[in-house]
């Protein structure tokens, strides 16, 4: 296996509605002297994404009331309340603080809510980049969540074409012969935490090119093979 390299894309302009992020993420990685190759997979921050599709709404940080009118609005129930952090489901099967509705990272007065399909948002980024510089790559859409039973954050996927979200380990042998029997890796979310270590939470570097995964991992994958269905979620 070739080693595995994080390359942060510096240089991106601010998002706006309409702007083609396959397009302004690749001038600006030509532009450093990393272009995209083919077997790379991008990553690319909810944000970016939600700023581009103009998944922002107006909302005045000061007013809870319509903060939490805003959250259930997006979310399909709601798990868990401790004064102002709500846990809920969203429609994508997501669960997370206050449905994915985040006021950081964008202009005064609006919140930025999740892309509404985040498979098909890393979809369209994809074929774009297959168009404009015919390379075969992977995109993760990637965003910030917490952990039941650990502290800190980490990013995770909410959007992948092109990679297998989950490899399924069992029934191989593990390094000592023996057949595992419940490993299943969470490739996605393993590249998405990987490239936030390049992409920080302020330093205003929305992507990155992670170069050198198992190319048997480029195939096609969607988060829903992330999210555990309900009945197997000891959480809920």
């Amino acid at each position: 296996m070739r080693p595995l390299t994080i390359i942060p894309v510096h240089g991106v302009p601010e998002i706006r509605p309409g702007d083609v992020v396959a397009t302004l993420v690749a001038d600006a990685a030509d532009a450093q002297g990393t272009p995209i190759e083919s077997g790379d997979c991008l990553v690319v921050t909810q944000k970016v994404v939600s700023k581009a599709e103009n998944r922002l709404v107006e909302l005045d940080p000061d007013d809870h009331d319509a903060r939490r009118r805003l959250v259930e609005s997006e979310s399909v129930r709601i798990l868990r309340r401790r004064g102002d952090p709500v846990i809920a489901e969203t429609r994508h099967g997501f669960v997370c603080a206050n449905a994915g509705v985040d006021l950081s990272n964008v202009d005064e007065g609006y919140a930025a809510l999740l892309p509404v399909d985040s498979d098909r948002s890393a979809k369209r980024i994809r074929d774009a980049l297959r168009a404009a510089l015919d390379v075969e790559v992977a995109v993760v859409i990637s965003d910030t969540f917490g952990r039941p039973w650990r502290h800190g954050l980490t990013d995770v996927a909410i959007g992948v074409s092109g990679l297998a979200a989950v490899v399924d380990l069992r029934g191989t042998p593990d390094a000592g012969g023996r057949e595992l029997h419940v490993t299943e890796v969470a490739v996605a979310d393993e590249v998405a935490a990987a490239a936030e270590l390049v992409m920080g939470k302020a330093a205003a570097v929305p992507a990155a090119i992670v170069r050198g995964l198992d190319a048997a991992w480029l195939r096609e994958g969607s988060v829903r093979e992330l999210v555990r269905a309900p009945a197997d979620d000891l959480f809920r």
